[in-house]
């Protein structure tokens, strides 16, 4: 079964919050994860590369939304680590994708006859899990 992008949602819990919030609406997210490193075990002996896998790599997640003075601030005031997952649908029926990390929000450049947006930019500060069903 395919799933539309239509309905995805980045969420975050504010502390003693029990329940994720909207943050809001965006346009494009990252992957939900990354290849681990490899680490090389090539002896002499052998004929061809050896290797096993190592940490799994995290890098920033940069979310693109439409620039709205009113959320950016909202993000502006977001400051140290944070509980954020992306809902696939309103209520994660088609999964809900967890982490904690730090936000920084900006405008980015745009031409003529474009919609301004921000980038939101998170840095994982732990594990993305899918939350169990």
């Amino acid at each position: 079964m395919a799933i539309s992008t239509s309905g995805i949602y980045l969420k975050a819990k504010g502390a003693g919050s029990a329940a994720y919030e909207t943050l809001v609406d965006i346009k494009a997210f990252p992957d939900m994860g990354a290849a681990p490193q490899t680490i090389e075990t090539t002896t002499l002996s052998d004929t061809a590369q050896k290797f096993i896998m190592g940490v799994k790599t995290t890098v920033p997640m940069e979310f693109t939304a439409n620039y709205d003075p009113a959320d950016y601030d909202k993000l502006i005031a977001l400051t140290g680590e944070q509980d954020f997952a992306l809902y696939f649908g309103e209520d994660g029926a088609n999964g809900i994708f967890e982490w904690k990390g730090e936000l920084t929000v900006w405008v980015v450049g745009a031409g003529a006859n474009a919609a301004v947006d921000m980038k939101i930019s998170i840095v994982p500060t732990g594990e993305i899990t899918k939350k169990a069903e």
